[in-house]
């Protein structure tokens, strides 16, 4: 990429970038997924040929989902959800059948560790609390109760 001029982004080394001008070209690469956006569209098809020339791809247009995030668009913009996510979240858990709340926790509950506490499935809750941190993207309100859920991914308990 940076022999087509592009630079690394320091923040995400899997993020390319050029400018010139106004214009912007964005490349973003995910093992085996990428995508490409920009403000000129002879810049995205000149960089969609080059990298066509080293690599098999496949241009699935408009892009619609990217890492379990949704993308749709309308006339106020973009909008990014993980309804699939969190139905598919719901369901691994058995909790399909949920009522939403404003927020997932008692207010001013404070959990701690019990010395009578029954420990559950370290595995199972370690892997539910990383998919609820990689919720936060797009749900941000429930940023502190996850945050609280993750302190005890050491010694879960029921």
């Amino acid at each position: 990429m940076k022999e087509y001029g592009f630079k690394q982004a320091l923040a995400d080394h899997t993020l390319f970038y050029k400018r010139d001008g106004d214009d912007i070209t964005l490349l973003i690469v995910y093992v085996d997924d990428m995508i490409v956006t920009g403000t000129n569209i002879s810049e995205i098809e000149k960089l969609q040929c080059r990298l066509a020339k080293e690599f098999e791809m496949k241009d699935l247009g408009a892009l619609k989902y990217f890492l379990g995030i949704e993308v749709s668009r309308s006339k106020q913009g973009i909008f990014l959800s993980q309804r699939k996510y969190i139905l598919d979240l719901l369901a691994e858990t058995g909790n399909s059948a949920c009522v939403p709340m404003d927020t997932p926790n008692e207010v001013n509950h404070g959990l701690t560790i019990y010395p009578d506490q029954v420990p559950t499935n370290k595995e199972r809750y370690q892997k539910l609390v990383g998919k609820l941190i990689y919720l936060t993207h797009t749900r941000p309100d429930i940023s502190y109760a996850v945050s609280v859920v993750s302190q005890f991914m050491y010694n879960p308990s029921d």
